[in-house]
């Protein structure tokens, strides 16, 4: 520290010089700036470094710096609390920090105090029976309270504490604190929970809730040890059901994920991740798992990543393109429908359908357009004597060449022909103009489209979703449709407002409809994206890129720490949303599993190499002397 005492001397020394006989002398200058820079080193403390360069005190909060800060206690609990009620307080997407206090009280003290309430109560009660007064049911209730609580005491089963709870806040601004205290006093409020906030003791609330073990409010309330434990804030979503597939192992508690997607409200999933971040080989797994449970499974392949799993199981692969021998025609009709639908109806909602597919084909249509388009569609299902009145079950339907031709034959309609022309006799003529020819008679069923040229994908994606359609609502079975890539239909809103009325119809069909993208912009900033999203019970948020993350967050009501979760997290790992609950998943495979499943190409050449020398073997063998098991490879 700096001597006071030694300067004097120099001073004296020096013969009282004055301040510029002191300056012009440099070894008195040195000695002097020497101890002030030891002076300064001995007050310096971490404290003055992370101290904040104000301190407000007001009645009901502080003001440190820039933040405003208020402390809320607990003084009252109902009769009966649900564990993990404070959860929602944890879940708050807000910084505040959280301070219980446990004050052990002795068993012996607390029997004898419970055992002169239980007399009082008892001489209350009989009291008012003698004198015919009506029974009270408040200390009938606190009796039988009572008389429990002393049996759980007196056999050790419960201990009995007074309980302190106080939640300290943090905002930007007076506004933002008093709409953060409301919303938490709002949330205890809807679990008889009551609180306060504090009243010239907001430097005691602040200090109660620093990690110092220091208690200054001291505002307890008695609870033995059920609900002192139900209070209790770290806990983790449980998503393990009886029934249903494993989805993965929930990270928070190594717990297994178990659900049946078809227990929900409704049985639709999306599923948004970056490429490579393990979305289709985690609908792969549920395919494969889901396959075993007798559910059918469809499948929409842009990308021919699901052909290994299909052939492995033994699917149905259709490859749809300008060149392949399988077609779909886009005027088919379900042959049959259960409940009261008329053919009047279906064949108006086939018509509506299709208008949604000319619009994809032709760019878009004027007002007037769409009456020819709209009336022309109904006179093709007409020319093949397709009516109100047919049976549908023995009909058959209309190509788009008959559309065109009945197009050159009206008024107006002769543009529209002309440009519907390339889909029937030009370059796109293989693809929407000829009868149906597949059959998805299989419980896996996967359509390629993997060849088409990407303005023809849309179309085709749409035509087949449309033909899935009408075999679900011609016969009602356990089905999971899974749209891989379906940012493609989310591009054009007639393919977008069908793929949304596909999701909110599916489930009185017994069918649940997956949509996976990667684009996550496209898809959540068109409505009908936000609407799959709303419609959609189990959700399935893997690594995002930090240019979708803010959207995904808002869209999903997602924390701070589920956020740098989702930007942070590994291959196959994210949050698995379950109607109101979620938890952190990792995605995990059986190794024969995960050889059926994946997608990573190394691994594909290693499998198809090992599968090409095991046949070589095994002709090997049957070309000469038999081979042994080592030289067959086996």
């Amino acid at each position: 520290m700096f001597n006071f005492n030694k300067g004097k001397e120099i001073k004296a020394e020096k013969g009282r010089e004055s301040k510029p006989a002191i300056e012009a002398n440099p070894k008195v200058v040195r000695e002097i700036i020497e101890e002030e820079k030891t002076f300064r080193r001995g007050v310096l403390s971490i404290n003055d470094l992370i101290a904040p360069a104000s301190m407000e005190v007001t009645p009901d909060f502080l003001r440190m710096g820039e933040a405003y800060i208020r402390t809320i206690f607990v003084i009252n609990y109902p009769r009966y609390i649900t564990v993990g009620w404070f959860a929602p307080i944890i879940n708050l997407n807000s910084t505040f920090d959280v301070a219980m206090f446990f004050y052990p009280v002795s068993s012996s003290l607390i029997l004898k105090q419970l055992k002169n309430k239980v007399g009082a109560l008892e001489a209350q009660i009989v009291s008012d029976a003698e004198k015919g007064a009506a029974r009270d049911p408040l200390r009938e209730t606190a009796l039988r309270d009572i008389e429990a609580l002393r049996d759980a005491l007196t056999q050790g089963i419960e201990k009995f504490f007074q309980f302190s709870l106080y939640v300290t806040i943090y905002a930007d601004s007076k506004e933002e604190l008093n709409q953060l205290s409301d919303k938490i006093e709002n949330i205890f409020g809807s679990r008889l929970v009551y609180s306060k906030r504090v009243f010239y003791q907001a430097e005691q609330g602040f200090n109660s809730t620093l990690p110092l073990a220091n208690d200054e409010l001291y505002i307890t309330f008695n609870m033995n040890s059920s609900p002192v434990a139900s209070s209790f804030p770290f806990i983790s979503s449980e998503l393990t059901s009886d029934n249903g597939i494993l989805y993965g192992i929930n990270r928070h508690n190594n717990s297994l994920i178990l659900f049946d997607r078809f227990s929900l409200q409704n049985a639709n999933t999306v599923v948004f991740a970056t490429s490579g971040a393990g979305k289709s080989y985690a609908i792969k797994l549920e395919v494969l798992r889901s396959l075993m449970l007798g559910t059918e499974v469809i499948i929409i392949d842009p990308e021919y990543e699901y052909k290994h799993l299909s052939d492995a199981v033994g699917g149905t692969y259709i490859n749809i393109s300008l060149s392949s021998e399988n077609k779909i025609n886009p005027f088919d009709l379900p042959r049959a429908i259960g409940g009261d639908a008329k053919p009047e109806d279906i064949i108006r909602s086939a018509v509506i359908t299709l208008k949604g597919l000319v619009r994809l084909m032709l760019g878009g249509l004027s007002h007037e357009e769409d009456s020819i388009v709209d009336r022309a569609l109904l006179e093709t299902y007409a020319k093949k004597d397709i009516t109100p009145e047919s049976d549908l079950a023995k009909i058959e339907p209309p190509i788009m060449q008959d559309f065109q031709e009945i197009l050159d034959g009206m008024e107006g309609g002769a543009d529209l022909a002309l440009r519907l022309r390339k889909y029937t006799e030009g370059t796109f003529a293989g693809l929407l103009n000829n009868l149906t020819n597949v059959e998805m008679n299989n419980q896996l069923v996967c359509f390629s489209v993997r060849d088409l040229e990407d303005e023809l994908r849309p179309m085709a994606i749409y035509t087949i979703v449309n033909y899935i359609w009408n075999i679900v609502r011609s016969e009602t079975k356990k089905r999971v449709l899974v749209i891989d890539e379906a940012w493609w239909l989310m591009q054009h809103e007639d393919s977008a407002k069908f793929i949304f009325a596909l999701v909110k119809r599916c489930r009185k069909y017994y069918l649940g409809v997956t949509t996976i993208t990667q684009d996550v912009n496209d898809f959540l900033t068109s409505p009908y994206g936000q609407a799959i999203v709303t419609n959609s019970s189990l959700q399935l948020l893997l690594k995002q890129s930090p240019a979708a993350i803010e959207l995904v967050q808002k869209t999903f009501a997602l924390t701070e720490g589920e956020k740098y979760l989702l930007l942070e997290g590994g291959v196959g790992e994210g949050i698995f949303f379950a109607g109101r609950k979620h938890a952190a998943i990792k995605v995990v495979a059986s190794y024969a599993e995960d050889q059926l499943i994946t997608s990573d190409p190394r691994q594909l050449l290693e499998i198809e190499e090992a599968k090409k020398e095991f046949e070589a073997s095994l002709e090997g063998g049957e070309g000469g002397e038999e081979a042994g098991p080592e030289e067959a490879g086996v």
